[in-house]
């Protein structure tokens, strides 16, 4: 091994531990649910994405189960090359209807559907006008793009300032295409993005829309469609990104839009043609999950039950929630050691919930993130309020 480079990574590590960014992924030793078991205990787990619990309904685990007998452990290739089967087709069917459009392409995951979409729709000549708080992924789709879309050079806009947005539309008539990209629900504020004012000034500028709905999904519109029928903007969204790792509890990511869009990504998506397909326990699984949703409300009535409940409470302790209006609901704490210093006293005090610093938020905006869900008790959600309570007064926090 190169000594050098050995020493290098060890400096970096040393100043990310310095400046209170260092981080270490936590290990479960149970299934995601209410309650998880970690180091030999069991914590309230507030720190998951599985919204409605359904990472491990019986129903989605046995739907996997009977995928994998049937076709197999892998997919065995990309899709284009023969890794894409009937299952594949039904998937994609139930989630165009799920979403109301005329087709669906399903990725590997939230990322790839990103990077495989937004650099083969725009590229020289073109520009994309980004939300400062875009999801990662979305940052990185861009910067793979030959689209103008620096900062710098004046194509982001400040968070959900719709006058901002439409300052740079009206700079942006020499361009080829214009695409507005913004996330649906922001996944470290919890906000909801203004999509029927970015509509009418996509369409007062002719701009193409895309949504990124990963934290929409499962939680917004009807029986969880997400955004765009949140706000009944059925046919003015161009491109909507979808999640299947969150709400739907299993993995992969896809982009609902025309059928023409489709065959185009199919044929320049580079994560579609150069990655192996999802395996079919996978798929078998998403088939499942977006058949609960389509029929069985009551995994949502409970998150949003649960959410009231825990962000109503939170308030009341005097806790700083930012603004969220969804399940994600950020505790501000600004300073990034005292951040970490609230995960690892909630840990002590039997609350799973994880710090977020940067760069994943801004220096001097870290925060606890927390994420009620469907799976939560009553009696899990007021047993991690008096350890709020209790930590929060310890750090000065409330």
């Amino acid at each position: 091994m190169n000594t050098n480079f050995q020493s290098w990574i060890q400096t970096q590590m040393e100043e990310l531990k310095a400046q209170n960014l260092y981080k270490s992924p936590p290990i479960l030793e149970s299934p995601q649910n209410g309650r998880v078991k970690m180091g030999g205990r069991m914590l309230i787990n507030l720190a998951s994405n599985n919204y409605l619990g359904l990472a491990n309904d019986p129903r989605v685990v046995q739907a996997a189960v009977q995928a994998a007998q049937e076709w197999g452990a892998g997919a065995g290739a990309v899709r284009w090359l023969g890794g894409t089967n009937t299952l594949h087709e039904t998937l994609e069917n139930k989630l165009a209807e799920f979403k109301k459009t005329e087709a669906v392409l399903v990725f590997q995951s939230g990322f790839n559907a990103n990077s495989g979409t937004i650099p083969p729709c725009f590229g020289e000549g073109d520009v994309i006008i980004s939300d400062e708080l875009n999801h990662a992924s979305i940052i990185d789709g861009v910067r793979l793009s030959a689209a103008k879309y620096k900062k710098s050079d004046g194509y982001v806009y400040k968070h959900a300032d719709m006058n901002h947005l439409e300052e740079i539309l009206k700079r942006c008539g020499e361009f080829k295409k214009r695409l507005i990209v913004t996330d649906g629900v922001f996944s470290m504020d919890g906000d909801i993005a203004p999509l029927p004012d970015i509509v009418s000034l996509a369409e007062k500028y002719d701009a193409v829309v895309m949504v990124d709905d990963a934290h929409a999904s499962g939680v917004l519109g009807v029986n969880g469609s997400g955004s765009t029928s949140h706000f009944g903007l059925y046919g003015r969204v161009d491109i909507q990104l979808g999640t299947l790792s969150k709400a739907l509890g299993v993995v992969g990511g896809y982009i609902a839009g025309s059928a023409l869009l489709k065959k185009w990504l199919i044929n320049r998506g580079r994560p579609y043609l150069f990655s192996t397909a999802l395996p079919p326990a996978a798929i078998g699984a998403l088939i499942k999950a977006v058949e609960i949703l389509q029929t069985d409300p009551q995994p949502m009535e409970r998150l949003w039950e649960n959410t009231r409940f825990w962000k109503a409470s939170l308030e009341d302790l005097g806790f700083d929630t930012m603004g969220s209006e969804t399940p994600i609901t950020p505790v501000f704490c600004g300073d990034e050691g005292k951040a970490q210093t609230m995960e690892r006293r909630l840990r002590e005090e039997g609350v799973f919930t994880v710090s977020i610093v940067y760069p994943t938020v801004a220096r001097g905006k870290a925060r606890v993130r927390t994420m009620p869900s469907a799976m939560h008790t009553r009696q899990d959600l007021e047993d991690a309020l008096t350890a709020f309570h209790k930590v929060g007064k310890e750090l000065g926090i409330i």
